[in-house]
């Protein structure tokens, strides 16, 4: 039995869309007929998922906190005894949202066709990413994946936690920059040149505070859109440039040697590694296996080649904190955890701690940046908005010294 989505026409012409299960799409189709419905389309939600993926199409993807949901009431459902697929139909018919209940009762179609709950998510490789399927597999061949879905839940609710804090943080530079750009422009397009009129009809010489701001205002009214399309077209090519691998590995290399940018990457991605491997080793996933899929989750291309050479060491039998150090990219407090743990045999904990270390360190210099970024944009407007006060004055009180 799979599961399958349809369009169908009712009595009355308008359209219905939904899901069902069943054998085959012709037994689908004669179940609409029963309830006299007429079927336009069915499709297996696989094949249907893999189109939209390999196509364009404006359906919203699976979002993080929808994965950290359906998690969380799967873990619940297994931990209270119910079985796999009673606790797949249970949490497909608490969603509100098509999408995911299509997606989650094609993975239970696959479990009662005798498939792995891994083998089920392999199906959808979009919405449940490596870390997922691999750590469900570990747990069904553990015989314990009620456990691991509780790992998986409190994981996804923690990225999901990270990822909001991080717009949360980044909403109010962002919209006091915009707001910053768009007074100025108002300014320089609108109101400069009005009252610039005024001071060019009595000919006499202006400072040159003053003539910069006319030129600026000139500028921003002859060529503002050109400037724009100009800007929109180095920022395509800029990312067009970023696809070759080898450039995007060179512009990662610039982005670790800057001070604070730096800083920040390097903490991003020790976290989401060691976080995702203390996970991967906390499911009995094998270790190289464990550093393989972590390593996918790292960002930054060079960590990322640093996590394949240390695995490859680890494979001839050096201990994965030496192999981490050798590249010199991770923060030394991570990699005297990594060896810690390796030296006493509890090397989950100590991953755990390391990207507990990691994101406490980054929420701080977060922090820290917004908590400064927010009045440094205020100065800078005020002196943007200052400067053109003061160019648009200094010719009124020279005329007015004139006239005494």
């Amino acid at each position: 039995m799979g599961a399958f989505e349809y369009t169908a026409l009712d009595a009355g012409g308008q359209e219905r869309h939904g899901i069902l299960e069943g054998d085959t799409p012709r037994h689908i189709r004669q179940l609409l007929r029963e309830q006299r419905l007429l079927p336009v389309s069915v499709a297996e939600v696989a094949q249907r998922e893999a189109t939209r993926q390999q196509s364009f199409s404006l359906a919203r993807r699976v979002s993080a906190a929808d994965l950290s949901l359906f998690t969380r009431q799967l873990a619940t459902l297994v931990r209270a005894g119910l079985p796999l697929e009673e606790a797949l139909l249970a949490v497909s018919q608490q969603t509100e949202k098509p999408r995911v209940q299509s997606i989650v009762l094609g993975v239970r179609a696959r479990v009662m066709e005798g498939h792995t709950l891994a083998d089920g998510f392999a199906e959808f490789p979009r919405v449940f990413p490596e870390i997922y399927r691999a750590t469900v597999a570990a747990g069904e061949q553990a015989g314990h994946l009620d456990e691991v879905l509780e790992r998986l839940a409190e994981y996804t609710e923690g990225r999901e936690q990270t990822r909001q804090e991080v717009l949360a943080a980044l909403l109010y530079p962002i919209v006091l920059t915009v707001l910053c750009f768009g007074i100025v422009s108002a300014l320089l397009v609108y109101v400069v040149p009005k009252v610039v009129s005024v001071f060019e009809s009595s000919k006499a010489k202006l400072p040159l505070i003053t003539r910069a701001l006319i030129g600026v205002s000139d500028f921003f009214r002859s060529y503002g859109l050109y400037a724009v399309v100009l800007a929109a077209v180095a920022v395509w090519l800029f990312r067009r440039w970023l696809r070759d691998p080898a450039a995007r590995r060179r512009y990662h290399l610039f982005q670790l040697r800057l001070p604070l940018v730096g800083k920040l990457v390097r903490g991003f991605n020790t976290a989401r590694f060691t976080r995702t491997f203390s996970i991967l080793s906390a499911s009995s996933v094998p270790v190289l296996e464990a550093m393989r899929i972590a390593g996918e989750v790292v960002t930054n291309l060079p960590m990322r080649d640093a996590v394949s050479d240390a695995a490859a060491r680890v494979r001839e039998g050096a201990p994965i904190g030496r192999s981490l150090a050798a590249s010199r990219l991770f923060p030394p407090m991570t990699i005297h955890l990594i060896s810690s743990g390796e030296s006493s045999g509890q090397l989950e904990s100590m991953l755990e701690r390391a990207a507990i270390s990691q994101e406490r360190e980054l929420d701080a210099l977060l922090a820290a940046m917004v908590g400064l970024l927010g009045p440094l944009l205020i100065v800078v407007m005020g002196l943007f908005v200052m400067g053109i006060v003061f160019a648009m004055l200094l010719p009124i009180f020279q005329m007015s010294t004139l006239i005494h």
